[in-house]
């Protein structure tokens, strides 16, 4: 469609994307209206169920988007829907015609039985896959054929011999002991008149593979299942169940001899399972929720490109350097003759000696025991032309891969390097003037990408677990570079499903250590941690300003109260032993600081070499009070204005008013009267300055001490990993852009560019996570630092929501030139349209262009301070500046 086509277009109509599958009876839509001369005063949608009389539906507004105004869609059900907007007294053209299809809602919808494979090896030390099969007739090929399937474990599924879909590590990850999401695939092109073969090949995936740092097994369960079903449609719509799992259906052993999704895969390609005559499955050996449908893209192979570079280490032994510290796995070809074995260890980093290392990730179990990160994969060739290795019952976090080859050369055109993760739709686009900014941005989009391989882990190698903190604080920055609705409304699935009914989360979800079901887990107290457990509401809350979603705080309230109320209890009934020994008695204002019974604290502040290890001891007695009661006045203050939304004055009222309280109590108990805080540490007035702790009368006091505390740091940043993304917008705030962009392009350790220079190609756990000598230390993929981009696209380039604003209706462009950069752009594609930014400066002339999309309003600050309101449309501004303050920070290096 061209640019001046006036037809909108459709964005979503709540089918999990790539697929055409609706996750729900009741679908939000949404559309793209294009820019045109007026705003849209009106919406019509037209939906024809299964080809039949078309129904329409009328509303007022400009927001382009609307509930589902019919009755819930019934299973197998076909709707055909277009949209068409008002502008003034006019419509538009109808957009194109978007055809969507329902699945299976219930479980008596559900003909197919759970198979499980003769497998009694759940406590062996490395499992294999297993072949599930059935074969059926058509006399002749209906005219429509649907697969709807799921596993326990992670199947592929391949129909007359060929793969069907793309979706890789299928059913994907949840809290399986109440979710389990099933797929629905076209399988009309595959079938064949005649006799039809179909085979699902599944191992033992997140359900009862290893899972997280101790990387237990069988979390889930122990035996592994498949449930399926294949429907045909006639022209006449009647349905008929071709194949379904049951006790007709074979199963064998497959060529994978093993599979983890931490440890990797082995394959012998020599096995022919379909050789072997079969053995029975067992039916209905395990139980299971009733399969529901994902709202979250797919996790498919993403990106693919010849490695960087091939370097013969020894005799038969290269490193692949791929280039890019990504999650996915290698596509190998020329595996040799017969029996030929090929090794492939993956890790992020190179020792000095250029050999692999991944000592780095290892980590200990609670009695001290070791636990070393592990990625092998291996492949025995069966000697046949053409022969490939791509596995697919794993994925591994890496730049870099050792290959064992005796016997054969290895070349960059024997090698694909497969990036592998969740199909998020792009959304933002970011480029400067300075290259070293374009490189960091590109580096924290890879370990975003790195880390959302179905659910939004903190990396992808030794660990690969949902913890909250981590996409709490991010998804502000993700949801400025990639749709990221659907995934977040899966992942937050997971997070209620695992909440205790004391309203206390799981530090991570889904949760692999099953915390509650097990109250005694002496992990447990740290899913209570303010700035990890306040996700609960920080990630609707971004769904909702982002996208304009009253449905995902409506589905989370209940997850989100609880979570309020559980940590307004521990205020009352915790105290910390510091008070204790102040005072016997807790003065009043004492039950509204947040004190105990664990949290996490800043976490991650860069360490001097003088400062004592961190212990598990010193976590608990630390008091972080300061953080947790500045935490808990957020989350109450957003839950206020959640209940506002939803129309709950009463609810809006409650916590308005705890809000104030535990805000009062913050500045009793940890501002002093001169505006410095309790810890006077650079984290703390970030928080106090971001989070509006402070009396206005404060605010300057606070933002000086920060910017001393910065230079007193050698103009370093202080701050960890709470207040990291923070850090520099509340110093362009607070009126200190010239050392915001200081720090930004500061360069050694700790800064973001230092990184850079150390080879990064993705964010680090720790500030030296590669030292002076070369040496690897923690994660190379943790993306929580590399929230910094905010601050490239809300600064920088200058966008950012305006205040009280959902779905980007209205908006500031506020750039703050600086640091040297002569040019800046970002794109951002919103609910409403493209919002497009670029500056260029020539001396100290600014010119600016902003296009504005329909239905939408911008307020545009320039540089000298003039301010425009502009609407629909493309517009061109200018002004002078002073060049000596923008160039103010392009020497800090």
């Amino acid at each position: 469609m061209t640019q001046h086509d006036p037809r909108p277009t459709w964005l979503s109509v709540g089918q999990q994307p790539g697929t055409g599958v609706l996750a729900t009876r009741t679908p939000r839509l949404s559309w793209l209206p294009q820019a045109g001369p007026a705003d849209c005063t009106g919406y019509e949608i037209e939906a024809r169920w299964d080809g039949g009389e078309p129904r329409r539906h009328r509303g007022p507004g400009s927001a382009p988007r609307a509930d589902w105004p019919w009755s819930p869609v019934p299973s197998r059900t076909r709707v055909d829907l277009r949209v068409r907007v008002a502008t003034g007294d006019s419509w538009s053209p109808w957009s194109d015609t978007l055809t969507v299809r329902s699945a299976l809602w219930h479980e008596e919808d559900w003909t197919g039985r759970w198979v499980s494979p003769p497998d009694h090896d759940t406590s062996a030390v490395d499992r294999g896959a297993w072949e599930l099969s059935t074969s059926f007739h058509f006399t002749e090929v209906p005219p429509r054929a649907s697969l709807f399937a799921t596993a326990q474990g992670v199947y592929e599924v391949s129909l007359n011999g060929d793969r069907v879909g793309d979706i890789e590590l299928a059913p994907g990850f949840t809290s399986y002991q109440a979710t389990l999401h099933a797929q629905a695939y076209d399988v009309t092109s595959l079938l064949r008149s005649g006799p039809n073969t179909l085979t699902f090949t599944v191992s033992d995936g997140w359900f009862r593979g290893r899972n997280g740092g101790q990387q237990v097994r069988n979390t889930w369960g122990d035996t592994l299942a498949v449930r399926a079903q294949l429907e045909t449609y006639d022209t006449a719509g009647t349905v008929t169940v071709a194949a379904a799992t049951g006790s007709g259906w074979a199963a064998r052993r497959s060529s994978i001899t093993r599979a983890d999704l931490m440890h990797g895969q082995a394959t012998d390609l020599r096995i022919r399972p379909a050789d072997e005559p079969g053995e029975p499955v067992r039916v209905n050996a395990v139980t299971a929720p009733t399969p529901s449908w994902s709202p979250a893209p797919p996790v498919r192979r993403v990106e693919e490109w010849r490695p960087r570079s091939v370097t013969p280490l020894r005799q038969g032994v290269s490193i692949v350097d791929t280039g890019q510290n990504i999650s996915g796995w290698l596509r190998l070809r020329n595996l040799g003759d017969r029996g030929a074995h090929t090794r492939l260890e993956f890790g992020e980093h190179l020792a000095p000696d250029g050999d692999l290392t991944t000592s780095h990730l290892g980590i200990a179990a609670p009695d001290g025991t070791p636990v070393p990160c592990s990625q092998v994969d291996e492949v025995t060739a069966a000697g046949e032309e053409g022969e490939e290795f791509e596995p697919r019952h794993t994925v591994h976090g890496f730049r870099y891969v050792r290959v064992s080859h005796p016997g054969r050369a290895l070349s960059p055109d024997d090698i694909t390097v497969v990036a592998v993760h969740s199909d998020l739709e792009r959304r933002g686009w970011f480029s400067c003037s300075d290259p070293d900014l374009e490189r960091l941005h590109h580096a924290a989009e890879w370990s975003f990408r790195g880390n959302i391989v179905d659910v939004p882990t903190d990396c992808p190698t030794r660990e690969r677990s949902g913890w909250t903190g981590d996409f709490g604080l991010y998804a502000p920055t993700a949801a400025r570079l990639y749709d990221i609705h659907g995934f977040s409304r899966k992942w937050l699935r997971s997070v209620r499903d695992d909440q205790l009914d004391s309203g206390l989360p799981a530090m991570f979800s889904p949760d692999s250590e099953r915390m509650r079901e097990h109250p005694d887990h002496s992990g447990l107290v740290g899913g209570g941690s303010a700035g990890w457990g306040d996700a609960l509401i920080d990630v609707p809350w971004t769904l909702y300003t982002e996208y304009a979603d009253t449905g995902i705080l409506a589905e989370s309230w209940e997850s989100m109260r609880a979570w309020g109320e559980y940590a307004l209890r521990c205020a009352r009934e915790i105290r910390h032993p510091s008070r204790i020994a102040r005072s016997a008695e807790p003065a009043p204002h004492e039950q509204y600081v947040w004190d105990g019974p664990f949290h996490f604290g800043e976490w991650c502040e860069p360490r001097r070499p003088d400062d004592p290890p961190l212990s598990v001891a010193a976590l608990f007695a630390a008091d972080h009070g300061e953080v947790a009661t500045a935490y808990l006045y957020r989350s109450l203050t957003r839950l206020a204005s959640i209940a506002a939304v939803l129309e709950r004055p009463e609810d809006a009222d409650h916590y308005n008013t705890l809000a104030v309280r535990v805000r009062d109590a913050w500045r009793t108990e940890f501002l002093r009267p001169d505006g410095r805080t309790a810890t006077d540490t650079q984290a703390a007035y970030v928080r106090a300055l971001t989070f509006g702790l402070l009396p206005t009368d404060l605010r300057d006091a606070a933002a000086d001490r920060l910017v001393g505390l910065i230079h007193k740091n050698d103009d370093r940043l202080g701050t960890g990993f709470l207040t990291t993304g923070l850090l520099l917008p509340a110093l362009a705030d607070a009126g200190h852009a010239d050392l915001a962009y200081a720090l930004l392009l500061r360069r050694g350790t700790p800064s973001w560019l230092g990184m850079l220079d150390r080879g990064a190609t993705t964010m680090w756990e720790e500030w030296e996570g590669v030292d002076a000598d070369g040496e690897a230390h923690a994660s190379l993929n943790h993306y929580s630092k590399g929230a910094v981009i905010q601050f490239l696209h809300a600064y920088v380039a200058g966008l950012r929501q305006a205040p009280s604003s959902v779905g980007w209706e209205r908006f500031v462009v506020h750039p703050y030139p600086g640091g040297g950069l002569t040019t800046a752009r970002f794109l951002h594609l919103t609910p409403r349209g493209p919002i497009d930014i670029h500056w260029t400066l020539d001396g100290a002339h600014f010119t600016l262009g902003v296009d504005v999309p329909s239905t939408a309003t911008a307020e545009i600050v320039l540089p000298n301070g003039d301010v425009h309101h502009r609407g629909v449309g493309r517009h061109r501004f200018t002004c002078t500046t002073n060049p000596a303050h923008h160039d103010h920070a392009a020497g800090v290096r």
